[in-house]
């Protein structure tokens, strides 16, 4: 089973930091978007110098769904974490969720995944993965993985305010509202009733890199920084844990903090946690 330790491993034994040109989106920026997600299965799968009928035997192993445009995650790790992978080209950018707040679990009863995704495997919720790539004329500057509990707040913080403004909306007296997952949906709008307003949310949140400057300053001068989150929980359930001490030796830009972190329901509480650095 591979997990977060294995991508890490492969980032500082690989070296390689080049998207691979991605063929199939629909512009330029979605199709740096598509080769970061694959630049993401390689780091797990160690398939950077793999053929292509050879990659995709082993992603289909090591990976029991791979995503699609419109439902999270991108990418799950058979009997592992699932990982969501973000693009963004400047520095200090915002990640953008679109209509879909932040979480820190993924689970099986999320009505914003897939079916293919629910039946991928025998599972009822998986820890979430944020992998974050700055990119820039066609490489990765600065990369990043965090787990969702260490990222972000609690659904119930997201779901009372979208539930707030829902009902908010639906309170508005003199329009026809239909049933919706949106915030909200007026029908009939015009004399005809053949126009209608759908209301959504567009959730963004801090990129990795400024939310953790308290414990991680990026070199920008460096051709290439990584920053990598795990909380004490989650690394004492890692098993290959050792393997990434080991590559110490041999790699000393590879180092491994001992830190402490906000918990994202009570800031006043600090979380232990592993904080992994590569720098290049």
């Amino acid at each position: 089973m591979k997990n977060i330790i294995d991508a890490v491993i492969t980032l500082v034994t690989k070296n390689n930091f080049s998207l691979e040109n991605i063929h199939g989106g629909n512009n330029r920026i979605n199709e740096t978007g598509y080769a970061l997600e694959d630049y993401v299965k390689n780091l797990f799968a160690d398939t950077f110098n793999c053929s292509e009928s050879e990659r995709l035997e082993i992603w289909s192993e090591i990976f029991s769904y791979l995503g699609n445009d419109a439902n999270p995650p991108d990418i799950m790790l058979k009997n592992g974490d699932a990982v969501e992978v973000k693009k963004i080209q400047s520095n200090d950018a915002a990640l953008a969720l679109n209509s879909s707040y932040p979480k820190q679990i993924l689970s099986a009863e999320n009505p914003m995944i897939s079916n293919a995704c629910r039946a991928a495997e025998i599972w009822h919720e998986k820890d979430l993965i944020y992998v974050v790539g700055v990119v820039k004329n066609n490489s990765v500057k600065n990369l990043c993985m965090i787990y969702g509990r260490d990222y972000c707040a609690a659904s119930e913080c997201y779901n009372k305010i979208r539930q707030k403004i829902k009902s908010g909306v639906e309170e508005i007296s003199g329009v026809e509202f239909a049933q919706t997952r949106e915030l909200g949906r007026v029908n009939r709008v015009d004399p005809l009733g053949i126009t209608y307003l759908r209301v959504r949310g567009m959730w963004h949140i801090e990129n990795p890199f400024k939310v953790f400057s308290y414990i991680y300053q990026r070199n920008l001068a460096a051709d290439f920084n990584f920053m990598c989150v795990i909380n004490d929980e989650k690394w004492n359930t890692l098993e290959n844990k050792e393997k990434l001490f080991a590559l110490q030796k041999n790699f000393p830009a590879l180092k491994i903090f001992n830190v402490k972190i906000k918990n994202p329901d009570n800031p006043a509480k600090l979380n232990g946690a592993k904080l992994i650095c590569y720098e290049i």
